[in-house]
């Protein structure tokens, strides 16, 4: 198949923003497709959101593409008037869970051909509990339990046995929650539990980096505010490598975690948005991740999250194009 993806979440100078969504284009590439990416805003500026759309339209309509596969609701306008190549819509989170954004995606998709969410939540958060299901992949191969951890933490300058506490994601999206992941650290610090910080995103970081990163924490902490996401990836890398993870209940977390120990999911307390309920919060998480610590050691995630393997779930999304494409229901 010719493929068309059109996206506002591309890795571009340096930056992490949408690797998953570069990783599945190289999956897709690896089975044999030919896939062309056309990135919307981002280094463009906002504007791009409204001004993309003839060149879009351009490139859509001289490719001889067979579909376009839009990623994020707020590039479907974008694409909306791109040609006869049926397109399929990728929503991720903030399009379905913020309305401003859920009603700016709806103006794109009209005539899409297929929906596809990273979980079953978030499609039935969209009101659409048939729509398409294929979560973010994990590239098994590169992400695996490591061999020498010590080595490793020595490398990082990380000594002896401090109790490394991983964030997965930049400090300054605001919708990762890092005040909260700080709060929790303070919290353990003032039960005598000496954490370290650890940030897993950093500009221009190789991803072997980031895979020693997992190997050398004892625990990662996902603080996403509510309603944010879909299923953050770094639950599935760590899954895969073994690394024990304390969440927030978000996106599709519970699910990816169901089974894996060490690892805890911690609910909102409710109701939700008060001072008191951010505090109980951050106790929960402080107690379980003082739980995972006090455990000592890897999680059995590898075992449990063989589903989310890139070659598995790569397959899937192939199935939804196929089906789209001949009108049959995928296998």
């Amino acid at each position: 198949m010719k493929i068309l993806a059109v996206t506002n979440l591309w890795p571009q100078g340096g930056s992490f923003r949408g690797v998953f969504v570069a990783e599945q284009v190289a999956a897709l590439r690896r089975l044999g497709h030919e896939v062309d990416v056309e990135v919307v805003a981002q280094d463009r500026g906002k504007a791009d959101y409204l001004l993309a759309a003839p060149r879009v339209r351009r490139r859509a309509r001289s490719g001889g593409y067979d579909l376009v596969h839009v990623h994020y609701g707020l590039t479907a306008l974008a694409a909306r008037f791109a040609g006869t190549a049926p397109r399929v819509l990728s929503l991720y989170g903030s399009d379905v869970n913020v309305g401003w954004q859920r009603l700016a995606a709806s103006l794109g998709t009209g005539g899409v051909a297929a929906r596809v969410y990273p979980s079953r939540r978030l499609a039935d958060a969209a009101g659409d509990p048939t729509g398409h299901v294929v979560p973010n992949g994990v590239d098994c191969g590169l992400f695996q339990p490591p061999a020498d951890r010590s080595a490793i933490r020595a490398g990082l300058g990380i000594t002896g046995d401090e109790p490394v506490v991983l964030f997965g994601a930049l400090p300054a999206n605001a919708v990762k929650g890092y005040d909260v992941y700080s709060d929790v650290l303070a919290a353990l610090r003032s039960r005598g539990i000496p954490v370290r910080e650890l940030v897993l995103a950093e500009p221009d970081q190789p991803r072997s980096r980031v895979v020693d990163k997992f190997a050398a924490a004892d625990v990662l902490l996902v603080t996403s505010r509510k309603g944010t996401e879909s299923g953050p990836l770094v639950v599935k890398e760590a899954a895969a490598m073994g690394l024990p993870v304390v969440s927030v209940d978000v996106g599709d977390v519970a699910e990816v975690l169901a089974g894996v120990t060490p690892s805890t999911v911690v609910s909102f307390p409710e109701p939700w948005g008060s001072g008191g309920a951010r505090t109980e919060l951050v106790d929960r998480l402080a107690d379980a991740v003082a739980e995972v610590l006090a455990a000592g050691r890897r999680s059995d995630g590898r075992e449990r999250t063989t589903r989310y393997d890139e070659r598995e779930v790569i397959q899937r999304l192939v199935a939804v194009y196929r089906e789209v494409l001949t009108g049959s229901e995928p296998v």
